[in-house]
């Protein structure tokens, strides 16, 4: 009876730590605005424009993963820029107010060490 138990938990726990695992950040451009639009309260128009812009940047780095090979160390030179250039471009179509909140949610997720990756908003430290 004991191991019958045992195999219950150990199977349910498998499961849980299986699902729990599944949900990741999306890299869809069209998702992303979605989630920068919940934050911001974007509008449909601006929602299509950060679509646009996420899937040039996302292009973008393709282009840089390419050329690399996938070299992390020699990527991060050309992403930063890109980076910056992307946060630049959608900064452009933010009202006043969804501006404050954008910096915002750039340093909330540079504090969280997430400068270095292309989550929430493609986030950067520098020149927000």
């Amino acid at each position: 009876m004991k191991k019958v138990l045992l195999m219950c938990c150990l199977f349910i726990g498998l499961t849980t730590a299986g699902f729990a695992q599944t949900k990741g950040a999306s890299t869809d451009p069209a998702e992303k605005a979605k989630g920068l639009q919940k934050e911001l309260k974007l509008s449909d128009e601006q929602t299509a424009k950060v679509a646009t812009i996420y899937a040039e940047s996302e292009s973008e780095f393709d282009k840089i993963k390419a050329k690399e090979h996938g070299n992390t160390n020699k990527m991060l030179k050309d992403v930063g820029p890109l980076r910056i250039a992307t946060i630049k471009k959608i900064k452009k179509i933010l009202t006043p107010v969804q501006d404050k909140k954008y910096n915002k949610l750039l340093k909330s997720s540079s504090d969280q060490g997430l400068n270095a990756g292309w989550s929430g908003g493609w986030s950067a430290t520098a020149e927000n």
